[in-house]
C-alpha cells in the first residue's frame, strides 16, 4: 500500500500518476493498472451523479464512494476529496468531516480546495494525523465567485499569491499540492519552489505528477475540458453493448438455453 511518505520521498524521481474513481469496479481497474493515487473526487457531481457542478455533492456521498473505492484498492493511495462547505466553516466540524473519511471510509488522506482560510486547518489536521493534499489554481467549488472555469494564475500578482499559498500549505504540513488549470510556467515555478510534490491537471508537463478525471480518460464524458485527453472510447463500447442487449431480448435470442436452468424434479405446477 502506498503512503503519503512514499509520495513525498519519490517526488522528482518518477512522475506520480493519479486518477479519480467513484466505485469499486473502476477503482479495482485503476489500482491493478499501477496508478499511484486514486482521488475520490467531488467531480463525482458532474461525472456520475448528474449535477451541473460539484457544489451539491455531500459529505455522505463522498464517504460512501470513498469506502467503496477503498474496499477495492490494494496498492494505490486513496484520497477523499472534501466537498463544498464540508471544511472551512467551523474548525471542529471540518476536523470531524475529514476524520470521518479516514475512520469510516478507510481513506489514506483528504484533499481540500485551498486558500488563506485552509492554512490553519491544514496544520490542525496534520497535527491530528490526517494527511492533507492541498489544491490551488482553479478550484471548482468557487465557480460562482470565479464566474466560470477559466485558467488561474495568469498575472504576476496572481501567480505570486498562488506560490505564497503553496508554500504556506507546505509549511502547514500538506504532503502534496494539486495545481489545476494554471500556466505551465507558473506550475513549473511553484514545483521548483516546493519540497513536496505537485500534481498537475491542465498545468503543463513540469509538475511532479498528473491527475485526470476517469470519465474523461475513458471517453465517457460528452464535454471534456481542453486540458484533458481521452485515452479510450468506452462510451461507444457501452452504447454498442446496450444496443446489442436490447436487440437480443427483442428478437428472443436472449436468454438462450445456456442462460437458463430447468429443474427436472419439479412437477408441472400448471
Amino acid at each position: 500500500m502506498s503512503t503519503v511518505q512514499d509520495l513525498r520521498r519519490g517526488a522528482g524521481d518518477q512522475p506520480i500518476t493519479m486518477l479519480t474513481a467513484y466505485d469499486a469496479p473502476t477503482a479495482a481497474i485503476v489500482d491493478q493498472a499501477g496508478i499511484d493515487v486514486i482521488l475520490v473526487g467531488d467531480s463525482m457531481g458532474n461525472a456520475v451523479l448528474g449535477y451541473d457542478t460539484t457544489l451539491p455533492v455531500t459529505v455522505a456521498e463522498v464517504e460512501s464512494r470513498t469506502a467503496a473505492v477503498s474496499r477495492a484498492t490494494e496498492d494505490a493511495l486513496v484520497v477523499a476529496d472534501m466537498p463544498f462547505l464540508s471544511v472551512g466553516v467551523d474548525m471542529a466540524q471540518s476536523v470531524e468531516h475529514c476524520g470521518q473519511m479516514l475512520k469510516e471510509a478507510d481513506a489514506n488522506a483528504v484533499k481540500i480546495e485551498s486558500g488563506p482560510h485552509t492554512v490553519e486547518l491544514t496544520e490542525r489536521l496534520t497535527d491530528l494525523g490526517i494527511p492533507v493534499m492541498a489544491h490551488l489554481g482553479l478550484t471548482p467549488q468557487h465557480v460562482n465567485q470565479l464566474g466560470g472555469y477559466a485558467r488561474q494564475g495568469t498575472t504576476t500578482e496572481a501567480a505570486k499569491r498562488m506560490l505564497d499559498l503553496a508554500e504556506a500549505h507546505e509549511d502547514a504540513g500538506a504532503f502534496s499540492v494539486v495545481l489545476e488549470h494554471v500556466p505551465a510556467n507558473v506550475a513549473e515555478g511553484i514545483s521548483g519552489a516546493l519540497d513536496i510534490p505537485t500534481i498537475g491537471i491542465g498545468a503543463g508537463p513540469h509538475t511532479d505528477g498528473q491527475v485526470l478525471v476517469l470519465t474523461d480518460v475513458f471517453g465517457l464524458s460528452e464535454n471534456s475540458p481542453p486540458f484533458s485527453k481521452q485515452f479510450g472510447d468506452v462510451r461507444t463500447e457501452m452504447e454498442s453493448a446496450v444496443a446489442a442487449y436490447r436487440e437480443a431480448v427483442e428478437s428472443g435470442s436472449f436468454p438462450a438455453a445456456e442462460h437458463s436452468h430447468v429443474a427436472d424434479d419439479i412437477e408441472d405446477v400448471y
